[in-house]
């Protein structure tokens, strides 16, 4: 009685490995697909880097752009209540040269001084130029005049109020300068002392 050999199953089957030209193949592939990989990783990390700097640099730019915004409008509107202080002024010394009812010059006033206080609760200081050195950052010369008794370069009277924000100008007075006269004047009837220091010399 002879036997006979099992019969080879499914699982008793091995896998050929892969040699020769087939091998390097499947390595450079493998090889080729770690690259792109690498280069897509290292391109989605720059630009996960440059993202993150944007944000960053958003992050600082913003609180700022918001502040400059609101202070452009906040200088907007503060200009255009200025001319209502101007009026105001007017009205009162208006009232007083036609000996208006004392009452009533009170009652402007008191509104007068209420905007003035509530401008400068928001940084708006009225600029002091009566009496001060002319100063053209300050002040804006109309006219200039001569007064003896006062010295030269002094602002004599303001044509107009100025006022500043948080320190920086937003509308500079506008006045009367002294403007003393030369107490000098050079001769022109006799000649330099030089001149006449030469002709001796020449004599």
């Amino acid at each position: 009685m002879t036997l006979k050999s099992p019969k080879k199953t499914a699982d008793t089957k091995k896998e050929i490995p892969i040699k020769g030209d087939a091998a390097d193949k499947r390595i450079a592939e493998l090889e080729e697909q770690i690259k792109t990989l690498t280069a897509e990783k290292q391109d989605l990390f720059e630009r996960l880097q440059r993202v993150t700097a944007d944000y960053v640099n958003y992050q600082k730019r913003a609180p700022k752009q918001i502040a400059d915004s609101i202070a452009y409008e906040k200088r907007s509107i503060i200009r255009s209540i200025l001319p209502t202080l101007d009026n105001l002024n007017h009205a009162i010394a208006g009232a007083r040269d036609h000996n208006a009812d004392e009452s009533v010059v009170k009652g402007v006033e008191l509104v007068l001084q209420h905007m003035l206080d509530s401008l400068k609760a928001h940084g708006v200081d009225k600029i002091v130029a009566l009496g001060q050195p002319f100063d053209p950052s300050m002040h804006e010369a109309m006219v200039q005049r001569t007064d003896e008794t006062q010295p030269d370069g002094i602002v004599l009277e303001e044509y107009q109020n100025g006022y500043s924000l948080n320190g920086q100008v937003i509308r500079p007075c506008k006045v009367i300068v002294n403007k003393l006269a030369s107490s000098q004047q050079p001769s022109q009837d006799k000649e330099p002392v030089t001149g006449e220091s030469d002709k001796k010399e020449q004599q």
